[in-house]
């Protein structure tokens, strides 16, 4: 029998970021930003457990990348859409990172992860946040 983990947030990306951009689409040089926001809110998916943070993303959602807290080792977020959904950058152990765009109730999510990330991480110190 495996270990059960704890889904905490499972979904896409804030629908205010695809409306505002697609209200900055009527604009020519906005149509690169729509085009970016439909693709993501149709194929990006976050998934935040009590054991790692899953992102699903790309062309029709083909790819996939998995990290667990111990690997992160510091969080970046930026407030978007009048502070209703943001973006975050995990910064991990090797110097890659993840980017978790337009991602709703980004608050609340930081807070759940920084927890997470220091009962698994004894020398994280915190984080910086925009």
């Amino acid at each position: 029998m495996g270990i059960r983990e704890e889904v905490y947030f499972e979904g896409g990306p804030h629908i205010g970021d695809l409306i505002l951009n697609i209200l900055i689409g009527l604009t020519i040089v906005g149509i690169p930003l729509t085009v970016g926001a439909i693709v993501r809110a149709l194929w990006l998916r976050f998934r935040i457990t009590d054991r790692r943070v899953t992102v699903t993303g790309g062309w029709r959602g083909r790819d996939r990348s998995d990290v667990i807290y111990s690997e992160i080792v510091k969080i970046v977020t930026v407030p978007r859409g009048i502070g209703l959904w943001g973006d975050m950058v995990l910064t991990l152990r090797d110097g890659s990172r993840l980017e978790l765009r337009a991602l709703p109730k980004f608050r609340e999510i930081y807070d759940y992860m920084n927890q997470r990330i220091a009962a698994k991480n004894p020398n994280y110190t915190g984080t910086a946040n925009s």
